[in-house]
């Protein structure tokens, strides 16, 4: 009779244990699923080159439509290449204003002013070329504007890198 209550006694501390461990171990699988963020949302009215989709294959596609144009009429193909170029070299930097580019690997929100809740007025993606214009007040937020010129905003400092070589800078 000893036995049979040892057993009980035994059994039921071991049932306890089985349910306290597959409680826990559900536990940790669901607090590490929610720890993982969500994938980066494109929405249609995003800007292309923010896009992380392939934005090379769209780029190439748009070059290859692009080159039977050109046969009749050649002046378009020479100026979207000049374009570019010719943007950046009359376009001095602002004084104090450097290149850079986003290091943040999700891309970057511009934002309107140099706050968390303010509007977002565009955005920069992954290893974009940036000019960073100014650093706000309290040295946490950073003025920028995109390469082309189109749009400018505010940025967490710590997201961006100062592009040391003219080389890399051009490229």
């Amino acid at each position: 009779m000893l036995s049979g209550l040892l057993k009980f006694i035994l059994g039921f501390f071991l049932a306890i244990a089985i349910l306290i461990g597959s409680g826990v171990a559900a536990a940790l699988y669901f607090m590490n699923r929610t720890a993982i963020p969500p994938t980066k949302p494109i929405f249609a009215n995003d800007h292309p080159a923010l896009r992380t989709q392939s934005p090379k294959a769209t780029v190439v596609e748009a070059t290859n439509t692009s080159q039977p144009e050109p046969s009749s009429s050649p002046t378009p193909s020479a100026n979207p290449t000049e374009s570019p170029k010719a943007q950046e070299s009359p376009k001095p930097l602002p004084p104090g204003a450097y290149l850079g580019t986003v290091t943040w690997s999700q891309g970057l929100s511009l934002r309107a002013e140099p706050k968390q809740d303010a509007q977002r007025v565009g955005g920069a993606a992954f290893n974009q070329k940036v000019v960073i214009l100014e650093e706000s007040q309290d040295k946490a937020w950073q003025k920028i504007r995109l390469e082309n010129g189109e749009q400018e905003g505010w940025v967490k400092i710590g997201n961006t890198k100062k592009i040391e070589n003219t080389e890399e800078a051009q490229q």
